[in-house]
């Protein structure tokens, strides 16, 4: 995710200052990975050095003075840019899994141990989602939602590779 186009579209509703973007999207989009405050700093300082955003006001604080920071048009344009840009699917063409598998079978590893207990993981994670979308409101659903659409893939991935193990071994032996 574009933390910095994040930002941008958070700034569009209302000047802010940094601890309340930091506050705004780790309620919205970083329940799983909040947002440090260094990394705040260092994309409103981007965004300001290009032109996407402008300091608003600045208020003395007990510590450093306090920045609010508002978009610029030519922000508001880049924003709008990037929401109409679709995201490229990942094809996941190189998979780490996949590279596991192959490398057990050519070191003599049992790749059957690796699959069931990548499917227990995937199966512990999507009880976690399942329990977080049913107590969750319809943000935490649809994000719940996505991921166990992509669980519920590797699943079937799991399975079909390990209905082929023997065929991919005798291959990978070659």
């Amino acid at each position: 995710m574009s933390i910095g186009h994040t930002f941008l579209g958070l700034l569009q509703a209302s000047p802010r200052h940094g601890y309340d973007l930091k506050r705004a999207y780790d309620e919205r989009f970083g329940q799983a990975r909040p947002l440090a405050y260094g990394q705040v700093y260092a994309t409103l300082s981007r965004l300001l050095r290009n032109g996407l955003v402008e300091v608003d006001s600045v208020e003395p604080g007990e510590g450093p003075e306090r920045k609010r920071y508002a978009i610029t048009e030519a922000g508001v344009t880049d924003v709008a840019r990037w929401l109409a840009q679709p995201e490229k699917p990942e094809p996941y063409l190189h998979s780490v899994l996949y590279t596991k598998v192959v490398l057990a079978l050519l070191t003599g590893r049992p790749a059957a141990d690796l699959l069931d207990v990548q499917r227990a993981e995937h199966l512990r994670l999507m009880r976690e989602l399942t329990r977080r979308k049913t107590d969750g409101d319809l943000a935490d659903q649809l994000v719940c939602d996505h991921a166990l659409f992509h669980l519920e893939a590797d699943l079937r991935w799991l399975e079909l590779t390990a209905s082929r193990l023997d065929q991919l071994a005798r291959e990978v032996g070659r």
